[in-house]
């Protein structure tokens, strides 16, 4: 369905029972809603109803021009904006990459409006931005953002149909090369790289307190978020917190392992 909000038209994949207990299911880069496709069906079968939103530069009525419109707090907005135009009071949250960081703002500014939350693969901002800080190794793991806010960034992950992108989404195997092909669309990877153009260190270090029951779920074989960040994200939840690590998991955990993330989102859900 489309959904209009703050000017803009969102795509939104709503699916399973119409009475469940609602589901905002926000994906990252480089993919989009596609990404809960496998973890779905389970949260379906528990009686849960789930909606996945294409985020600001994925939903192709939702590319507004200009780095800065790709701000954090303008996605956080747009969550917000989505669950007031369907009708949505609160719904349990899961968020993977990108929109693990939508997640735990709308955790943080928000917290009427989410029963539960489920980051995916990100901890708690904040946790990330003491771990930048002090750890030289975690700040080697994120020498790819220079290569994602470049110029030029756009050009070099589309050459040879992709090739970037599909190897970047490897350990994913053949679902790779839908969100490479996507990405082909005028405009969108434009509008999904400028989510990194516009974070600043404010952004994450920004990020407050979560009072609502979270659960963090982390692939120990991610390339880029470390066991520091991983660990320090419970000190920055006052409520009921579980850090679920799933061994030789990498980052792309929903595709992964989407046994295990059902699991996890079932068991903070309560169903």
């Amino acid at each position: 369905m489309e959904i209009e909000a703050r000017g803009l038209t969102f795509d939104v994949y709503a699916d399973g029972p119409p009475d469940g207990e609602p589901v905002l299911l926000l994906h990252g880069f480089p993919q989009d809603h596609r990404e809960f496709e496998l973890i779905a069906p389970r949260l379906h079968e528990a009686g849960l109803r789930t909606y996945a939103l294409d985020q600001r530069g994925y939903s192709p009525g939702a590319c507004p021009d200009g780095v800065a419109a790709y701000r954090l707090p303008e996605a956080c907005a747009d969550a917000v904006a989505v669950l007031d135009a369907l009708g949505l009071d609160s719904v349990h949250v899961v968020g993977h990459d990108w929109g693990a960081h939508v997640g735990w703002l709308l955790a943080a500014e928000q917290p009427q409006r989410v029963r539960s939350y489920t980051s995916v693969s990100v901890p708690h901002p904040r946790a990330l931005a003491t771990a930048l800080s002090r750890e030289p190794r975690q700040r080697l793991r994120f020498a790819y953002m220079g290569m994602f806010r470049a110029r030029f960034a756009e050009r070099l992950m589309l050459a040879r149909d992709g090739a970037m992108l599909r190897s970047m989404l490897k350990p994913i195997g053949p679902r790779a090369a839908g969100y490479a092909a996507a990405m082909r669309t005028p405009g969108r990877l434009t509008g999904a790289l400028n989510w990194y153009r516009a974070l600043t260190k404010g952004q994450l270090a920004g990020v407050g307190q979560i009072t609502v029951p979270t659960t963090y779920v982390w692939g120990e074989a991610d390339p880029v978020l470390g066991r520091t960040a991983a660990l320090a994200t419970g000190d920055c939840v006052d409520a009921d917190y579980r850090l679920v690590a799933l061994h030789d998991v990498g980052h792309w955990v929903p595709e992964e392992a989407p046994r295990a993330l059902a699991d996890a989102v079932l068991e903070r859900t309560g169903v």
